[in-house]
């Protein structure tokens, strides 16, 4: 009897910590996003000290409600913050909340060179408590900031296989990551204060059924809720979990906005608009940026012998060759007729040659005209900041070493030491 009450108790405490949190999360544009974080950090003490000390026993298994009810009602409305807004929103609670447990532990710590006076005879300061309380609040935020990375990329990644079953990427998302941090912090728990290893299994199954009743209160409140707020109108419950993927959409869109139609690589003025910042980026992190600049060697002849269809081909395997040879942080761009331009940011002058190099060798053993001839280019190298710390001038300088190639006899790279020639 007792269990199936402590088992109603702690739906109960789920359903009315959800429905208080969602509602601040919800109005947050009008009360202000810093209710919604306060409400969320000031109960991390109480979790931690429930999930020490404070066990109800439920059908399944001894419980701390502070564990299995709160922390995992954190870490779901963490990812629901996220859906909402974005991941640089996320930190900010996360950081506080970590920085304030080590001053937490700090304080302990200078508190105990202090001989306080017995003021009360019933009432005994235990500084011990407070410290030990202190390292576990910290050991747990920790795992809050791995977790809710996490499950923000798990979350992310589910959608290349549910991309419009959000409530199913939210489900499994809390699964993983909820057991990951039932084997962390009951590790700490078990170190600490000898919590029983089969409080373990309890605490898990706890999560489990949680994380079930916080995903069906956010499917109600994503079909019900945002729906009628949505000015009312008809929509099925598709376009109504497509809300949550808006940003997927959208950066999906800025992902094809700007891309050349033929090589499908981006464009001029992507290139005009994100090369500088990269550059920019790159230096501001003390590192270098190095930017090559690739021409087809006498591609014309190419257009006039087999036609610009033809030709067409030519650049498409050149741009093929390029995105497959370069890495994922680099950028290619066409930046006009048979010429592309490749920001390597991470790479200094002497990889930027290398890297020009296998390219040029990778074009020059694969790519080939119709009647089986090669077709070879001309790579010029520059580095920011050693040719300059704008985008402007790295292209100029990378731009002059190209014509020097071409001089040079096409089929090779030039960069500041010298020329590298096909052998």
């Amino acid at each position: 009897m007792m269990e199936t009450l402590n088992l109603l108790l702690f739906v109960v405490e789920a359903v009315a910590y959800f429905a208080l949190m969602v509602t601040l999360l919800h109005f947050r544009h009008r009360l202000g996003l810093g209710v919604f974080l306060t409400a969320l950090g000031v109960m991390h003490f109480m979790e931690t000290y429930l999930a020490a000390v404070f066990y109800v026993s439920l059908p399944f298994g001894d419980v701390s409600p502070g564990s299995s009810v709160f922390f995992s009602g954190k870490l779901m409305m963490i990812l629901m913050l996220y859906l909402q807004e974005d991941a640089a929103t996320v930190r900010q609670p996360i950081y506080g909340l970590f920085l304030g447990n080590l001053l937490t532990v700090g304080i302990a710590w200078v508190l105990q060179l202090h001989q306080p006076l017995q003021i009360s005879t019933n009432h005994t300061p235990d500084v011990d408590f407070l410290k030990e309380m202190g390292w576990l609040m910290v050991w747990g935020t920790a795992l809050l900031y791995v977790d809710s990375l996490g499950i923000i990329l798990l979350y992310e990644k589910l959608g290349d296989f549910f991309r419009r079953r959000v409530v199913l990427r939210f489900l499994i998302s809390g699964f993983v990551l909820l057991t990951f941090d039932q084997i962390g912090f009951f590790a700490a728990l078990h170190y600490f204060l000898d919590v029983p290893i089969a409080a373990f299994w309890g605490g898990w199954k706890a999560k489990m059924l949680a994380v079930c009743l916080y995903a069906a209160m956010f499917a109600f409140y994503e079909y019900r809720v945002r729906r009628i707020g949505a000015a009312g109108s008809a929509r099925s419950i598709s376009d109504v979990f497509g809300d949550l993927t808006f940003r997927e959409r959208y950066n999906d869109l800025l992902e094809r906005t700007g891309r050349d139609m033929l090589t499908g690589v981006y464009d001029r003025t992507r290139m005009e608009m994100e090369a500088p910042l990269m550059l920019l980026e790159a230096l501001k992190q003390g590192s270098f940026a190095t930017v090559l600049i690739i021409d087809a060697d006498h591609f014309k002849d190419v257009n006039d012998g087999y036609g610009h269809l033809q030709g067409d081909e030519v650049l498409k395997a050149i741009a093929a060759r390029l995105g497959t040879t370069l890495r994922s942080s680099d950028r290619v761009f066409r930046f006009g007729g048979e010429e592309f331009v490749a920001v390597c940011p991470g790479t200094d002058h002497e990889e930027g040659l290398l890297l020009a190099e296998r390219l040029r060798w990778t074009i020059a053993t694969s790519v080939k005209t119709p009647d089986d001839r090669p077709i070879t280019v001309s790579i010029g190298v520059a580095t920011a900041d050693e040719d300059g710390v704008d985008f402007t001038a790295v292209l100029t300088a990378a731009d002059g070493r190209l014509y020097a190639a071409k001089k040079s006899g096409r089929n090779c790279v030039v960069g500041r030491p010298g020329v590298v020639k096909l052998s």
